[in-house]
């Protein structure tokens, strides 16, 4: 790829970040608009939860595809695809007549997305080929998406009050086909220096892993967790599990690259990234109807009231992207995890009369948990990694972040589904159960900030690189498809 001015990087950089935006802000933008579509479409409290989670979870199980293709094809190409494809997901979400029609749209919405974020960060990671640039682009790119995650509901509030909870999704259309623009004249393309072999038997092990654990976590509140149907679902995790560790170390080009996990940090921020959305997922799904069931409050100004945390993550991304780059991710990570606990703590105590003044404060704290783990999570994943694994590390991180965020509004929904209409003392009482969840998984955060950052893991980073390249030099190029 040519040597490209600093001005056409950084308008490549804004055409990613604006990717980012729409694609990241549709995981959170929707949870405002539930009590709307609940009501619109008689939707049920599981049925709520798929309209979020068909889209997290189509984006956790085939990003890896994406990314590894976008390797093979073109990232631009695959780019371009993936835009108008999330757009045109886009409108048919808007003009769903059915809460099944919607999640069905919706996973349409996310195949185009699972083009989107992880080819976007391999086209910054290629745009941006000295390290200290790279690390900054990166930083700005992942606090891009923990900003659009927390500003989603509030931009969702003003849409549904005004518009109509399909606003929501129709909003996306016009900023897609001015990216798609952009994107078209300004993006250059470019492809991995040997193009990976598709894994047809690794996707499906894959999605099998993932869509199993997600439905018995979100069926679990109505049919039991001692069910046939769960236990079924369960093995077959169990056994997708066994099949990738068995089946990818055998392949040149697995899915699922499991020689990453040699490196203690990248498999150290995978769980981390996993934790910390999870625990965020839960917040963004159980405040927004929490605001607005059990508090009364119209979506616009539920919206509003988690404008505190949106406010933090702004004002924090860009700082912790900052001391990454200069003393490394274990401040932020640390911050990270102990603001995420205290949060969780501090939600125990919520009750439908809980001061306002105070509520906020709690959200703040969440605020700073995301806000600190973006720059360390997105740039720990691919630092030190070759240029030629670059897509298949961000799709990783990516799919960890997805895979997170989708078990935590599973495991919200199901925790508090029968509470739903039985009054707000019932609901409160009922996320306890997640908030303490939400406490350990603060604590793992701390605890693998620490561990993932010691002398003996970033040895074993640098021993996982050495390995790539070693492979990479053995093996003669195979030409990309044209």
């Amino acid at each position: 790829m040519p040597e490209l001015s600093r001005r056409r990087r950084l308008l490549v950089l804004a055409i990613c970040c604006a990717s980012m935006i729409v694609a990241t802000m549709d995981i959170s933008i929707v949870t405002v608009a539930l009590p709307s579509i609940r009501s619109d479409l008689h939707a049920t409290e599981s049925s709520l939860q798929w309209t979020v989670d068909a889209y997290t979870l189509v984006l956790a199980g085939f990003l890896v595809l994406a990314g590894s293709t976008a390797d093979r094809y073109g990232r631009k190409r695959v780019f371009l695809i993936g835009l108008a494809t999330f757009g045109l997901g886009s409108l048919l979400c808007g003009l769903a007549p059915g809460v099944g029609w919607l999640v069905a749209a919706r996973a349409l919405q996310a195949v185009g997305g699972t083009m989107l974020n992880p080819v976007a960060m391999a086209i910054i990671a290629t745009t941006f080929p000295v390290p200290a640039q790279r690390a900054k682009a990166i930083g700005v790119f992942g606090a891009t998406s923990g900003l659009a995650l927390a500003l989603g509901p509030i931009l969702g509030g003003a849409l549904v009050d005004a518009y109509g909870w399909q606003s929501v999704f129709w909003i996306n259309v016009p900023i897609v086909a001015i990216a798609i623009v952009c994107t078209a004249l300004f993006v250059p393309e470019s492809r991995a220096e040997r193009a990976r072999r598709f894994d047809p038997v690794g996707q499906v092990l894959v999605v099998l892993m993932l869509g199993t654990v997600v439905y018995a976590i979100i069926e679990s509140g109505r049919l039991g967790w001692t069910s046939p149907t769960i236990l079924i679902l369960l093995a077959v995790a169990v056994l997708a599990v066994a099949g990738l560790v068995g089946y990818e170390p055998r392949r040149a080009d697995p899915l699922l690259e499991l020689r990453l996990f040699r490196s203690v940090p990248f498999a150290s921020a995978l769980v981390i990234a996993i934790a910390a959305l999870a625990g965020f997922g839960t917040f963004l799904f159980l405040t927004t109807q929490y605001l607005q069931e059990v508090r009364g409050m119209t979506a616009i100004t539920a919206g509003l009231s988690l404008l505190p945390a949106g406010a933090m993550i702004a004002v924090v991304s860009p700082i912790s992207g900052k001391i990454v780059g200069a003393r490394g991710p274990r401040g932020p990570l640390l911050v990270s995890g102990a603001t995420l606990a205290a949060g969780a703590l501090a939600s125990l105590w919520l009750t439908p009369t809980t001061p306002l003044p105070a509520v906020l404060a709690i959200y703040l704290l969440f605020g700073v948990a995301l806000g600190t783990s973006a720059a360390p999570i997105t740039n720990t994943a691919v630092s030190g990694m070759p240029r030629s694994m670059a897509g298949v590390a961000a799709s990783v991180a990516s799919s960890g972040r997805q895979t997170g965020t989708t078990l935590g509004v599973a495991i919200a929904g199901a925790t508090v589904s029968s509470s739903i209409g039985h009054g707000g003392i019932a609901f409160t009482t009922a996320e306890h159960g997640v908030w303490w969840l939400a406490v350990g998984l603060g604590i793992a955060v701390v605890v693998l900030g620490v561990v993932s950052t010691s002398p003996p893991a970033l040895r074993s980073a640098a021993r996982a690189a050495a390995l790539f390249e070693e492979v990479d030099r053995g093996r003669s190029p195979v030409p990309a498809a044209r």
